[in-house]
């Protein structure tokens, strides 16, 4: 078979993707097979197939260097592949691209230089007490993005509604993935993994009208069919937020 020469082989482009991150808090490749076998011994299967990336920076200011190679094959009995590494020394770094683990980069992210901002003083009274402070408004903001999906997600689809929110007007699927900077809407049975605010936001929730989810996380936290769901809130209207540190799941109320 020829190839026209004007024709290329292949060509590459620049994508941004969403990973996510192991962390790391020892780097004795031993106890990490074994905590991950205690981890997913009842939710076989909750990480199949999902690209990692490696986050060392529990681990940077010791001298201990992981033994990428048993790590790496732990992982791969769950199914679950390592692409890249970040945070580490320069020996843990170095150690990785050793076993084939390239540094993880993010894309650069620009901000939106702000425009000239409004001020105004709000006054408002905290427990009798009165308060003046100042409130920066800004003189025009621009509208987030909404992504909306209308047909059911099934095992193995991903949807990653970038700086905004996503709805979702049917079933999410075991196995399926929903991610959103910003919060989630699923108007359906939410069985498969929901990843609100991505990008950090604590203000992100989940909303479902059928809460049967593999997995729940908002800016990091999450929580997985390791702890069950309590009888009020499994199969019904339920919301997920963060309280401090915690996640919550409780019921929504629907008149």
């Amino acid at each position: 078979m020829s190839v026209s020469p004007a024709s290329p082989l292949f060509d590459l482009k620049s994508t941004a993707w969403w990973l996510t991150a192991l962390r790391l808090h020892v780097a004795d490749a031993a106890a990490l097979g074994a905590a991950l076998d205690e981890r997913f011994a009842d939710s076989p299967g909750l990480f199949d197939d999902e690209p990692l990336v490696l986050d060392l920076s529990p681990l940077r200011d010791g001298e201990a260097v992981p033994d990428f190679a048993a790590l790496l094959a732990h992982l791969a009995r769950h199914r679950m592949h390592a692409v890249a590494v970040q945070g580490g020394s320069e020996a843990q770094m170095a150690a990785a691209r050793d076993a084939g683990l390239p540094p993880a980069t993010e894309p650069e992210r620009h901000e939106p230089r702000p425009e000239p901002e409004v001020r105004e003083v709000v006054r408002e009274v905290v427990r009798e007490v009165e308060v003046i402070r100042e409130v920066e408004v800004p003189a025009a903001a621009a509208a987030a993005t909404t992504l909306i999906v209308d047909k059911p997600l099934r095992s193995g689809q991903r949807v990653y509604a970038r700086g905004g929110d996503l709805v979702v007007l049917s079933v999410v699927s075991f196995g399926a993935e929903v991610i959103a900077d910003g919060s989630i809407h699923v108007y359906a049975p939410l069985r498969g993994r929901a990843i609100a605010g991505a990008r950090g936001d604590v203000n992100a929730r989940i909303f479902s009208t059928c809460m049967e989810p593999q997995l729940v996380s908002v800016a990091g936290m999450y929580r997985t069919t390791e702890t069950p769901l309590a009888d009020d809130i499994v199969g019904k209207p339920a919301q997920v937020r963060l309280e401090g540190e915690r996640l919550v799941v409780e019921p929504l109320a629907v008149n």
